[in-house]
């Protein structure tokens, strides 16, 4: 790897896949989605323009997603940046690989910067929590701080988002303390990240199936429940179209409005869980 820029020690392959890993879809001309093996990444751009990558995988990923793109956008083609929604372990498994293919900036919210510069580990998963066999099995998942050295920089203090005119990226924080989404106010499309999901992560069969269902971030990581649930909120008073989330199928429309409106009207009774290490 290039020098400065490194994992942390429990970095590994997680044996963890879905039924729509592989796959992908349009959910408008120049925003892709797909799952790799139970996480999204989204690429923002029509095909034979320029195109931002937003998240990096699971560990050992960075060939998928580097076919993935020359698929759509044509050989030896490489984005204009990779821009993080936050720095858990399963959106920043390519990362470096990539950074080292391409040679692009990468961008996070500057309280993520800790976690991505090698200064800081994320809080332990929660294995107690409320929820089911991928609760259970968190312990396993990384989170010593993967260092990208100056590889890594802040996004604008004033909400733009490098390299993608007309998104801006909004503060939500709860699952990490930098996590962010980002939104198109012209089409109301949004790519949430973690900030709410659209499959139970915690249990294990339904994210094999990706059965959906509106759920607020993943129990085991997710450290700040009332932060988490003003980040919901905030996302729902911006009435989006369309929703493409970390975790499940994307959303839109009269179901997205619906269910995003009773998550955070309900938030307390839906995603924050009876019983974990992290309940204030």
């Amino acid at each position: 790897m290039e020098k400065g820029m490194s994992y942390g020690s429990d970095y590994k392959y997680i044996p963890a896949t879905s039924l729509k890993s592989g796959t992908g879809d349009e959910i408008r001309p120049d925003v892709y989605y797909h799952t790799i093996q139970i996480v999204n990444i989204a690429l923002i751009g029509r095909p034979g323009s320029s195109f931002v990558l937003i998240d990096a995988g699971m560990p050992h990923s960075a060939d998928t997603i580097i076919s993935l793109t020359e698929n759509r956008y044509g050989p030896d083609t490489r984005p204009d940046a990779i821009i993080l929604t936050h720095g858990h372990f399963d959106h920043v498994g390519a990362l470096i690989e990539l950074v080292e293919h391409w040679d692009v900036p990468v961008y996070a919210h500057e309280l993520e910067l800790p976690y991505l510069t090698g200064k800081k580990s994320y809080p332990e998963p929660d294995m107690t929590v409320e929820g089911g066999m991928v609760a259970k099995m968190s312990p396993i998942f990384p989170i010593e701080p993967i260092n990208l050295g100056d590889r890594v920089d802040r996004l604008p203090s004033d909400g733009t988002v490098p390299h993608l005119p007309g998104f801006r990226w909004i503060h939500t924080p709860g699952h990490s303390s930098g996590h962010v989404s980002f939104f198109r106010d012209s089409d109301g499309v949004l790519i949430a990240g973690d900030a709410f999901v659209t499959v139970k992560q915690e249990y294990l069969y339904r994210v094999f199936t990706q059965e959906k269902e509106i759920s607020g971030p993943p129990r085991y990581l997710t450290p700040d429940w009332h932060a988490a649930w003003e980040s919901v909120k905030k996302l729902e008073a911006l009435k989006p179209a369309a929703a493409v989330t970390g975790h499940g199928i994307p959303i839109q429309g009269e179901e997205l409005s619906q269910n995003l409106e009773k998550l955070a009207r309900d938030f307390d009774k839906i995603a924050i869980p009876d019983y974990g290490k992290y309940l204030n």
